[in-house]
């Protein structure tokens, strides 16, 4: 049986790469991706990664974007309110399925489950409990193109903002992080590889530190960069 299938779309690495997993299944019908946006600054939150590049990626992929607007800041109970509205939205269009690009958190896996259960919507976990660096050599070596666009600098190094995600930013990866920042340690921008019909061209702009985070301003680069 098909499972028409909607992805809950970080810009990151991690959800680009479970759209690739998710386009080689042949029971998988691709719907759409969605994901919440911050209202008050029009970016995915925790990536930080401006509306017009969510934009440009859903085009490079070919599938529409659903874009679930929230406050900043956002009780719980308001993100609750929010989400489910969507999921009642995406049943009446017959989706079957969200699938998520978590690797290995439980909690996580579970309160989406436990949100998910009794909605007619399925949960599907593509990257679960995959090895995180293999999976992380796995995503490189498969061509995926990513920036460094959040740290959180009690876990990582300032330094790693805007850093591209390439082979030799996860062979020098110290003891104590998880490869693909599974942990929060880091959040990604993926600007190219095999799940995009073109590179979205982009540079790395202004630096900034945030709620305790730091931040590097991924900015279109225009014309996009072509293979």
């Amino acid at each position: 049986m098909t499972k028409r299938v909607m992805l809950s779309w970080s810009s990151g690495k991690d959800s680009a790469w479970a759209l690739q997993r998710l386009g080689s299944d042949p029971e998988v019908e691709l719907a759409g991706l969605f994901t919440t946006v911050n209202r008050e600054f029009d970016r995915v939150a925790m990536h930080g990664v401006r509306r017009t590049l969510l934009d440009a990626q859903a085009a490079s992929i070919g599938l529409p974007l659903f874009t679930i607007p929230i406050p900043y800041p956002c009780p719980n109970e308001t993100y609750e309110a929010a989400m489910g509205a969507f999921v009642e939205e995406a049943n009446g269009r017959g989706i079957t399925h969200f699938a998520f690009g978590d690797l290995f958190l439980e909690d996580i896996r579970r309160y989406r489950e436990e949100k998910l259960a009794g909605t007619g919507i399925e949960p599907l976990f593509p990257l679960w409990r995959l090895p995180t660096r293999a999976l992380a050599q796995e995503m490189v070596a498969g061509g995926l193109r990513a920036y460094i666009t959040c740290v959180d600098p009690r876990q990582a190094p300032r330094a790693w903002a805007g850093r591209l995600f390439d082979r030799d930013f996860i062979d020098a990866m110290p003891e104590g992080i998880d490869p693909c920042g599974e942990y929060g340690e880091f959040h990604t921008f993926a600007c190219d590889g095999p799940m995009f019909r073109r590179p979205v061209g982009v540079v790395v702009g202004e630096i900034v530190e945030r709620d305790g985070f730091v931040f590097a301003d991924v900015l279109r680069r225009f014309p996009d960069m072509t293979r």
